[in-house]
């Protein structure tokens, strides 16, 4: 057990967040933390951390645990570049390196029998068995595995100070996989990563060997990384085993018998609650009335399943079907800002088409998106009868000064206030939300007015920059439900590849300048693109051994210099130890009664003095040859 949370409650001010949680992460977890916004998940991850203290309940922590934390916001601060910053994770072992090469230094000048020479060896000796747990001389290949992984090879000597904020989250994350803790906490970690990194790190977290405990809108990842489910819902937090996918049949199968057993309890009640009116005021039943009373008494009230707000409910209609091709792009050049994005790109989208377009940040996609929607440029040819209806990530085609009803109303002029007030209330929009301005809404709010206004649109061909942004998880499943059923033709840009793989049936990638396109959907075009990122990868730790081998290289001559040269360093050891091993006894000698003897005394110091000259020439031969 790394983390125990017994009946924990917690409250800001009078607003309860949730009560009576049982909750434990063990070694070796892999935990999914989810829940609607506002439910309590950031606050958990606080009371985990020890950064809040709950109002009820005990919170448990095996001692000595080294936890590491990514929130969604926080950036790394550094000044220097990003490989020292990377490297003083492991200052620890490189201080231990550093310290055995000092006392390694000391000890060849130290008296092989004396007291000093003795402490200096135990100290070695601790050092070598820290160093060689710790893999100390390693620590460089890790540190380059993780950067090239996390996207930063071949950026080891820039300055973090003049990165971005993404990428300054982007590289803390990398040191915290350095940390190795016992208990890994990430809250949304795939924000700033793009579609390679998502998979290096994917596969990383696999291998990791600590627990997880993962915050994530992005389900796919929590599908491919987690082995359990931690929802909060209703100020109560429920723990289901498996990955997202599995989550879903099993809450929802939990909803079905929990709601069974708590109406069959209910008709059971019921049926004693009226057996007892009918019988208790007659003497020949008053008896049997009676015991029904005590069986009713004794029988526990079960709690009514909590039954979720339902989700918003999409649909997209449209009058006419385009004719032939909806769409030809014919060498079209891109540019923005005075950068080019695509050069000569070419896309045709039949009728009925469902397409991703996905690339990093930066890379043009948006842009694409409003080359299309314009209709300006010559290369881009739209077929008879398309209507286009779009959705702007950052609600551009919406007014901020209208009230939410007023910004319906404009553009469908034919609906009476009824059908448009429904409308959007089956978008998760309601009487209370009517008479807001548009700059008022929320995050979510304002994603669900402008899906309102897409449907209001009547569009044959939709064209969706990010319309998951924002929406939690029950939304972005219903949408994905609505565009799986629609019969138009749609091109949709998305990080989020859970939706992506639900809704598409091809993929154009906008990647180095270039428009390629995949014909399948989006679960094979992740796999194509992982392989690419492996095989990179490989290719790369190929070339950088290839490097390393010919920088360590050594021609014939230079192994046979080399084996000469340790012969001799050998020979010259060895006469050197002979020689002191002698010293050593004719001092004895000296010192013993064969040393009063005068003849004797000469002899040996004779040889002494032999002794000392040898060994000055053996020591000046060993330094020109070391």
């Amino acid at each position: 057990m790394l983390v125990s949370l017994e009946s924990v409650s917690f409250s800001y001010g009078d607003n309860l967040i949730f009560s009576d949680v049982e909750f434990a992460v063990n070694e070796g977890d892999r935990i999914g933390l989810i829940g609607a916004n506002g439910e309590g998940k950031t606050t958990l991850l606080k009371l985990i951390l020890g950064e809040l203290i709950p109002e009820n309940g005990n919170i448990l922590r095996k001692n000595g645990i080294k936890t590491g934390y990514l929130d969604q916001s926080g950036t790394f601060e550094g000044g220097t570049t990003v490989f020292a910053e990377a490297m003083k994770v492991f200052s620890e072992e490189l201080s231990a390196i550093s310290r055995l090469e000092e006392l390694s230094a000391r000890l060849s000048e130290e008296d092989a029998k004396s007291d000093e020479y003795g402490r200096i060896s135990a100290q070695i000796e601790r050092l070598q068995s820290f160093i060689a747990a710790k893999d100390a001389y390693n620590v460089k290949v890790r540190v380059n595995a993780v950067l090239n992984g996390m996207g930063f090879g071949g950026r080891e000597n820039e300055r973090l100070a003049c990165m971005s904020g993404g990428e300054k989250t982007r590289f803390k994350l990398a040191r915290l996989l350095l940390e190795e803790p016992d208990l890994l906490i990430l809250d949304e970690p795939t924000n700033h990563l793009d579609v390679p990194t998502l998979f290096w790190l994917e596969d990383y977290l696999k291998t990791f060997k600590g627990a997880l405990l993962i915050v994530s809108h992005d389900r796919y990842f929590l599908d491919r990384t987690v082995t359990k489910i931690a929802e909060l819902e209703n100020r109560k937090l429920a723990v289901y085993k498996g990955n997202y996918t599995k989550f879903k049949v099993s809450k929802a199968e939990r909803v079905a018998r929990l709601s069974k057993e708590w109406e069959a309890q209910r008709l059971e009640r019921e049926k004693l609650r009226v057996y007892i009116e009918k019988n208790i005021a007659r003497a020949t039943t008053a008896k049997s009335a009676q015991s029904r009373v005590k069986q009713l008494e004794k029988m526990p009230e079960a709690e009514k399943p909590f039954q979720p707000p339902r989700p918003p409910e999409f649909e997209f209609l449209y009058d006419e079907e385009p004719y032939g091709q909806a769409l030809t792009v014919k060498d079209i050049n891109l540019d923005r800002g005075g950068k080019r994005l695509i050069t000569a790109g070419n896309l045709c989208v039949a009728r009925g088409d469902k397409l991703a377009l996905v690339g990093t940040n930066g890379t043009g996609k948006s842009s694409l998106l409003s080359e299309i929607a314009d209709g300006a440029n010559p290369a881009v040819r739209v077929g008879r009868h398309v209507r286009f209806a779009r959705f702007d990530q950052e609600g551009a085609n919406l007014c901020g000064a209208n009230a939410v009803l007023d910004e319906i109303r404009g553009r469908n002029a034919g609906a009476t206030q009824t059908e448009i007030r429904l409308s959007l209330a089956k978008c998760g929009l309601f009487a209370e939300d009517m008479q807001k301005t548009v700059n008022s809404l929320s995050g979510g709010e304002r994603a669900k007015l402008a899906l309102c206004v897409l449907e209001n649109e009547r569009g044959n061909f939709l064209l969706l920059d990010e319309p998951t942004n924002h929406l939690d998880l029950p939304a972005r499943e219903s949408l994905e439900r609505a565009l799986a059923k629609f019969g138009g033709t749609l091109i949709v840009v998305s990080h989020d590849r859970y939706f992506l793989s639900a809704v598409v049936n091809r993929v154009a990638e906008i990647e180095d300048g270039k428009l390629n396109v995949y014909e399948c959907g989006y679960g094979e075009y992740a796999e194509i693109k992982k392989r690419i990122a492996q095989e990179k990868l490989a290719a790369e730790e190929q070339k950088r051994r290839a490097d390393s081998a010919a920088k360590n290289y050594r021609s014939k001559t230079d192994r046979s210099e080399e084996a000469k040269k340790k012969s001799e360093e050998k020979r010259i050891a060895g006469e050197i130890s002979a020689l002191e091993e002698e010293q050593e006894g004719l001092y004895a000698k000296l010192a013993s009664p064969e040393g009063a003897d005068f003849a004797a005394a000469k002899r040996i110091s004779e040889r002494l003095e032999e002794i000392r000259n040898l060994l000055d020439a053996l020591y000046k031969e060993y330094e020109s040859v070391i």
